[in-house]
């Protein structure tokens, strides 16, 4: 069911520097740190290109944007990195809800920033599977069935195993060492019970496990399988044991492959990537 709009929909607190939001108003936005151009998705077939509403919206069955204290406020350079890290933040944290419509015009005041580069981000996240455009609405949030998380840890695991696993071979056990303080970063978010953190210290570990093999593309075909499987938390935080169960996967996982125990570490890794336990 779509959730209702509130007639005021609040204004999120987490607002891009001025500088950013001028830019952003004049229809340009300072460039990405990577220098990449961005080339915004094709729209899908039928659609309104801006993914925004218009003069056959139905405002009462678009939801509100998220309270400001859902939204934080991450570093960036440029106005649309900022907002597609905020609201990715949002979707894991459950802020954004599955199934709800999204403006982005009214995303985009409680951002404070023009529409622009909340469609911009918002397209990034339609091809990403996050979110789908709704013609003359938004975009709508993707709901994750249970069977779309199956298969995304079937796939992730046919990935993984075998290049960790080649790994294991290959690299002497004080090589692994040098990811014991990726590991170790997420105990701390565990330790906080901050489920968006751990989330993103998670896919931080593995990223880090994977980039030892040198294969730029898998690493990224890996990484970008790891922000599918997401789903949102359920609330802001999630229980502290479920994060420090998950989170002692990576240590023990560190343990057998520097301990050359090929064995036991398939067995972890396996049991970690289809653990229903927390949003991986």
């Amino acid at each position: 069911m779509e959730q209702r709009a509130a007639e005021q929909p609040p204004r999120i607190r987490a607002r891009v520097p001025a500088q950013g939001r001028a830019e952003a108003a004049r229809g340009r936005h300072p460039a990405d740190a990577d220098g990449a151009q961005r080339v915004p998705a094709a729209p899908a077939p039928g659609s309104d290109s801006r993914g925004d509403t218009g003069p056959a919206a139905r405002p009462h069955a678009v939801a509100a944007p998220p309270p400001a204290a859902a939204v934080r406020k991450p570093q960036r350079h440029s106005v649309r990195a900022q907002v597609l890290a905020a609201l990715r933040d949002s979707l894991l944290s459950g802020e954004l809800a599955p199934g709800a419509v999204y403006s982005a015009p009214a995303l985009a005041e409680s951002f404070g920033v023009s529409p622009t580069p909340v469609r911009e981000a918002m397209q990034q996240l339609a091809v990403e599977g996050a979110v789908e455009v709704v013609p003359n609405r938004g975009f709508r949030v993707a709901e994750r069935t249970p069977r779309d998380l199956a298969e995304l840890a079937e796939v992730r695991a046919m990935l993984e195993i075998p290049a960790v696993l080649r790994l294991a071979r290959a690299l002497p056990p004080e090589r692994w060492e040098e990811l014991r303080p990726s590991a170790a970063a997420t105990v701390t978010a565990a330790g906080h019970g901050d489920c968006v953190a751990y989330a993103e210290a998670d896919r931080a570990f593995h990223r880090a496990l994977l980039a030892l093999t040198g294969n730029r593309q898998l690493t990224l075909v890996a990484d970008d399988l790891h922000r599918r499987a997401g789903r949102p938390c359920g609330g802001a935080t999630a229980g502290v044991a479920d994060l420090l169960a998950d989170a002692a996967d990576h240590m023990a996982l560190l343990d057998a492959l520097a301990a050359q125990d090929p064995a036991l570490a398939e067995r972890i890794l396996r049991d970690h990537l289809t653990s229903a336990r927390l949003p991986h």
